[in-house]
């Protein structure tokens, strides 16, 4: 696994244990696996993803509707203004075998003194669910939060009728915090609940552990 900052040469430097002071400010950085390279998404990125995206079903249980080209590029807008303000980091999820755009993903809600961040805002087109895309994936951002930015909390959350994403994110060893009522409305006009979860730094070795078993059994 490659871990480096985009455009930039790679790096060993490990931060201070999460307990320790404010986190760094977040940049752009490209990050690698066995199958998938998450790329810094960009305005140019729309005729990437506009296949996949133009899914409606995948935006069902969302906040958001990014399925015509207009509303993604006001999506990738809406990302790459929160990372502006440093508080996000918007991804591109690659297969690499074929070079496809298969989805996106994002660090958020980034709180520096508290060394708090949230992964979420992901989508995978539908060939691409239930393989080991979205798994890998979620190792190399965790594996980026905890080893590089040192973060003391990871949180996810995801819609209550959602039951395949939360299945997913209880795979990860995230534990169930619990469920905010009436949380956001989603893009479709329905009041939704979200069930929030958690990985502390503390728990990070074994859910590493867990999930590089899962991409290779063998291990």
């Amino acid at each position: 696994m490659i871990d480096r900052p985009a455009g930039g040469a790679s790096g060993g430097h490990r931060p201070p244990p999460g307990d320790a002071g404010p986190g760094p400010a977040l940049a752009p950085v490209l990050l690698h696996g066995r199958r998938v390279r998450l790329e810094p998404l960009g305005r140019a990125d729309v005729d990437r993803l506009l296949p996949v995206a133009s899914d409606k079903e995948l935006w069902r249980l969302t906040r958001e509707d990014a399925s015509s080209r207009e509303e993604l590029a006001a999506y990738i807008e809406r990302a790459l203004d929160a990372q502006a303000a440093g508080a996000a980091l918007p991804f591109v999820i690659v297969e690499i075998a074929t070079g496809t755009a298969v989805g996106s993903t994002r660090f958020g809600n980034y709180e520096r003194a508290d060394r708090r961040i949230e992964i979420g805002w992901t989508w995978v087109g539908r060939p691409w669910q239930r393989t080991a895309v979205n798994t890998e994936a979620k190792l190399l951002l965790l594996t980026h939060a905890f080893e590089t930015l040192g973060m003391r909390r990871v949180e996810l959350k995801t819609d209550v009728l959602n039951q395949q994403s939360q299945r997913a994110i209880l795979r990860l060893g995230a534990t169930q915090e619990g469920i905010f009522r009436e949380h956001m409305v989603t893009s479709r006009g329905r009041i939704r609940d979200s069930v929030w979860f958690s990985i502390l730094a503390r728990e990070w070795d074994a859910v590493k552990a867990r999930l590089n078993s899962a991409l290779d059994p063998r291990a």
